[in-house]
């Protein structure tokens, strides 16, 4: 089955280079691509796509509220913040409602089709120059909130690939560990810092809060 995929873009041009970009790639397929958030957020939950690229400057709804939107009605759908923009504010709000990756529009096609592949596999990609700015604050923050001073020294490590958008896999051959360990660490992660996934994880390593953060028992983590 290809991976399905809706696009939210308000550049007609680059909205329908991207369409024809991923249309092209053998294992996708471009669903109805929209010019805005209200229109995706009304006809998107109906089509159930794999992945949204979403555009982080949309006019009226912007992409960071489209994103809430979308995974409030699918919560499953992973997400991928598309942006001219690499101010934190902007990635680690994109990142609390919801998105799973952060990609600058300028990134070469590859990377932009490579970063749909991992997404949909669990994975958290960004550009290169966002994942510098992210790991750069997860190593600058104060580290002694929500957990972070319980995880151990190997467990930081796997967190901070994690942070990275490593996948396990990626994650295993820098470590120099099996998956099957990679995995347990990331259930042991997940418990300790109180998150069900991978962003979550990352929102909490980069010092900030979760919604229902406040006399909510810790969830179930679901490792990917």
């Amino acid at each position: 089955m290809p991976i399905t995929i809706s696009l939210v873009e308000d550049h007609s041009g680059l909205r329908e280079s991207l369409a024809t970009l991923l249309n092209n790639v053998p294992g996708f397929r471009c669903l109805d691509p929209y010019a805005n958030g209200e229109e995706a957020v009304s006809k998107i939950p109906s089509q159930r796509p794999d992945v949204a690229l979403v555009d982080i400057n949309l006019p009226g709804m912007s992409g960071i509220e489209c994103v809430a939107k979308l995974k409030r009605e699918l919560p499953d759908l992973q997400i991928l913040m598309l942006s001219m923009y690499e101010q934190s504010d902007l990635i680690f709000d994109s990142l609390r409602a919801g998105a799973s990756g952060y990609m600058l529009k300028s990134a070469p096609a590859a990377d932009l089709i490579n970063a749909i592949e991992q997404v949909h596999a669990g994975g958290a990609p960004m550009s290169m120059q966002i994942a510098r700015k992210v790991v750069r604050h997860f190593q600058d923050t104060k580290r002694h909130r929500f957990g972070i001073e319980k995880l151990t020294p190997r467990e930081q490590e796997v967190l901070e690939l994690v942070v990275r958008g490593c996948l396990n896999k990626e994650v295993a051959a820098r470590l120099n560990i099996s998956l099957s360990a990679v995995r347990a660490h990331l259930h042991v992660i997940y418990g300790k810092l109180r998150v069900q996934s991978r962003t979550q994880a990352v929102i909490r390593s980069l010092g900030c809060e979760l919604p229902g953060d406040h006399g909510r028992p810790a969830p179930a983590s679901r490792v990917k």
